[in-house]
């Protein structure tokens, strides 16, 4: 009977194509010789039809208004045309964007409008503005976030609070509605601080009511009156009070970017309507999505591995800095199990390293240059780490912990040489990157704590001294000379492959020191080569480095090319004796390195020998070097 009905029926045709015709579909058909709706063949012809006559086809009389227009404008205008029906109640049909998507208990989740739904006006004049001073007053991680958060409270209106399925809190008013979670989960925190105290047995939750929680939360009302009415006594209720007072305002606030249009704008909203302003959040931290091998790692996606499984076949830490490492607060952060794996490894000789110098402890050595060096650089880093922990940029502190230190660890192994590993100063190092390590992999950090001998736990302990002191600037300064100017003897090495019989290395004159320093300050305003020029004449012990062009151009060069962290040290400095550094540091690495002499001269000492004429080119913290 159906298909006798369907055989009268003639389509109406509402599309032309100028290039496939009035029935294309038909005569595709036809041509492919396909029998039935079961074809394989039907979808690759159907996008090829969509696609030519979404770009030359017109609009015939039987589409109605949409007559004479062409077909990809229509598209929009049909959208337009339904939105806008005043008459007949169309129905909006949901669509999820990324099906499908699952239930956490694993059945397939489906979209259903609900008849009497009960919603709550963020729409609200009133209730936007009181949002938007909370969000004024909130510091957003990262600051670019904020525009985002404004779009949303733009454009926020009504949200369902409630839903008819699954387990949850029956609305007060309507005990036929479940309060759905987004819309009482936003100010979830101030419920942890009570909810110790019900699993505790020292209250209990079925006689809680709106007097107790404007006394928790306001400190409205007589706890010692109250106190019965809830199965506790006043010293219980004062001690809610107190632990409420104590962890309210809420400090920082961390979720999924993907969250902002609902979770963190609903937390500003109710926060900022339920509470009082000292009582408002004080910060947002933004993120990014947890990726699975470069897809969206979610419930609904069916792909996460269960946190207790993952922490009990790689463990808490190797996961933890895995997820940090791999990505910033703003960018996806993607999962990878052999991340995760050379984590581990490289936790395991971190602990292995430990071991190693704790039992070399037994015969100090001598302090020199070289320990003093490392303390200073590390109490560098302690404070770069914490400075990058209190901007949120996780990643990079992990990479200061790990790649940074190593460097350091690298360049004091090629100093100290065979007996640095018995200096306290190594050991002292190792401790303070434990500490420092810490808030990302505690657990490993407290062994490696535990290695070295140190007391208590590296989580318990102070943070590392971070402020520089009184000749830290000089060593940092000389040190990172050191390392330049071996760095340089190494390249010049590779390129030329002369095997050194001696090495030569000639530092700028006090002329040229004077100049360096005039320029630095002056690049500190402006790097124009007539404002350098300028600084140079205004001091007469510098006026003269003015006729030596290319040496200025060069020089600024040098200060525009170097790194914060190197202009702020050579700033610190002041004038250094940089040939005393080269004698000091330089000779023995010179020697146990290459099996080179080293030689060092100022190019302004009369005695100076200089075959290939190299020392007029030096300049200051670049020194000119010969290798013969």
């Amino acid at each position: 009977e159906a298909s006798r009905i369907a055989a009268g029926i003639e389509p109406i045709q509402i599309i032309s194509s100028k290039s496939e015709g009035q029935t294309p579909a038909g005569r595709l058909v036809s041509e492919a010789k396909i029998a039935d709706q079961h074809d394989d063949r039907l979808e690759g012809l159907t996008k090829e039809l969509y696609a030519a006559e979404y770009y030359d086809s017109v609009m015939l009389e039987g589409a109605g208004e949409l007559a004479g227009m062409r077909a990809s404008e229509a598209k929009d205008a049909a959208g337009r045309w339904l939105a806008g029906i005043q008459s007949g109640d169309p129905d909006i049909m949901y669509e999820f964007a990324n099906p499908p998507i699952t239930c956490r208990c694993g059945a397939a989740c489906v979209v259903h409008v609900l008849s009497n739904q009960w919603f709550l006006n963020y729409a609200d004049p009133g209730w936007k503005r009181l949002a938007a001073e909370c969000l004024g007053r909130a510091e957003i991680v990262p600051p670019d976030m904020r525009p985002e958060f404004d779009h949303v409270f733009g454009w926020l209106r009504e949200r369902a609070c409630a839903r008819q399925r699954g387990l949850g809190t029956a609305l007060p008013w309507d005990q036929d509605w479940t309060v759905e979670s987004l819309s009482d989960s936003v100010i979830y925190m101030s419920y942890y601080v009570v909810s110790r105290f019900v699993n505790a047995g020292r209250i209990d939750p079925e006689l809680l009511d709106d007097a107790f929680f404007e006394y928790v939360f306001f400190g409205d009302g007589d706890p010692d009156s109250m106190a019965d009415s809830y199965g506790a006594d006043g010293g219980t209720l004062r001690e809610i009070r107190a632990a409420f007072a104590y962890f309210y305002p809420v400090d920082s606030r961390h979720s999924g970017r993907d969250l902002v249009p609902n979770h963190l704008s609903f937390f500003l909203f109710n926060h900022a309507i339920i509470f009082p302003k000292d009582l408002w959040p004080r910060q947002i931290v933004v993120n990014g999505s947890v990726l699975m091998d470069g897809k969206k790692m979610s419930k609904s996606m069916s792909n996460i591995i269960p946190l207790r499984q993952a922490v009990r076949k790689y463990g808490a830490d190797p996961i933890r800095l895995a997820i940090i490492s791999s990505a910033e607060l703003l960018q996806d952060a993607d999962f990878k199990l052999d991340l995760v794996r050379s984590t581990s490894s490289r936790l395991d000789s971190m602990l292995a390293e430990c071991a190693r110098i704790a039992k070399a402890q037994t015969g100090a050595t001598d302090e020199g240059q070289a320990e003093a060096w490392l303390g200073a650089r590390m109490r560098e880093v302690a404070s770069e780490v914490e400075g990058l922990i209190e901007k949120m940029r996780l990643r990079e502190a992990v990479g200061r912990i790990f790649s940074e230190i190593d460097g350091i660890l690298g360049w004091y192994e090629r100093r100290s040489g065979p007996d640095g590993r018995r200096s306290r100063a190594l050991h002292d190092a190792w401790s303070v990157r434990a500490a420092l390590l810490s808030p990302f992999a505690p657990h490993a950090a407290d062994e490696m704590w535990e290695i070295l001998g140190n007391p208590g736990t590296a989580s318990g302990a102070a943070w590392p001294e971070g402020r520089m002191r009184g000749d830290d600037a000089a060593l940092l300064c000389a040190e990172s000379l050191a390392e330049s100017v071996m760095g340089d003897i190494r390249r010049i090495l590779d390129v030329t492959k002369i095997k050194p019989s001696r090495i030569t290395v000639y530092a700028a004159g006090a002329a040229k020191s004077r100049a360096h320093a005039a320029m630095l300050k002056a690049a500190e305003t402006s790097a124009e080569m007539s404002s350098v020029m300028r600084a140079l004449g205004s001091d007469p012990s510098t006026a003269d480095m003015r006729r030596n062009a290319d040496f200025v151009k060069r020089a600024l060069g040098d200060i525009l090319s170097a790194t914060a962290r190197q202009r702020r040290l050579w700033t610190l400095a002041g004038q250094v004796d940089e040939p005393a550094i080269y004698r000091s540091s330089l000779a023995d690495l010179a020697r146990r390195e290459h099996g080179a002499d080293l030689d060092v001269y100022s190019e302004s000492d009369p005695d100076v020998r200089d075959p290939r004429g190299k020392a007029r080119t030096a300049r200051p913290f670049k020194p000119a070097i010969l290798v013969e």
